[in-house]
């Protein structure tokens, strides 16, 4: 069964070339451009595995729309993509089981990473001490 993989983020161009980059390694791939939409779509949508997220989003930020996600569906796995340059993982989403091996910084010139990342995530069934 191909990953479902729900990627928000607000830039247009970032969000499809990922999301075609996903599409070539076999997942099923579904973007939103905002924290809200993301979580319409969880709650129209369910069983997504993975939650690529951007931090900086108009309207409520991935901080927010992370926690909002991960109440709905406490299995939904996130990993962060941002281009602020300092982010740091905070420690309320260290709670949720997100580290600093679940950061990307955008942009990316390989995504190879991320999909291996994500197959770690979905093979361990969740957020692995080894990530």
């Amino acid at each position: 069964m191909e990953p479902r993989i729900l990627i928000v983020d607000d830039e247009a161009t970032l969000r499809a070339n990922l999301a075609a980059f996903l599409e070539d390694e076999g997942m099923q791939v579904v973007t939103v451009s905002s924290g809200e939409e993301a979580i319409e779509t969880v709650d129209n949508d369910p069983g997504f595995q993975i939650c690529i997220m951007d931090m900086r989003l108009p309207g409520i930020n991935g901080q927010e729309a992370i926690f909002a996600l991960h109440a709905r569906d406490p299995d939904l796995l996130f990993l962060i993509h941002t281009g602020t340059a300092g982010y740091s993982m905070p420690r309320e989403l260290r709670s949720i089981g997100l580290r600093p091996e679940h950061v990307f910084k955008k942009p990316m010139s390989d995504m190879a990473p991320v999909a291996e990342t994500i197959r770690r995530m979905i093979a361990w069934g969740g957020y692995s001490s080894n990530d």
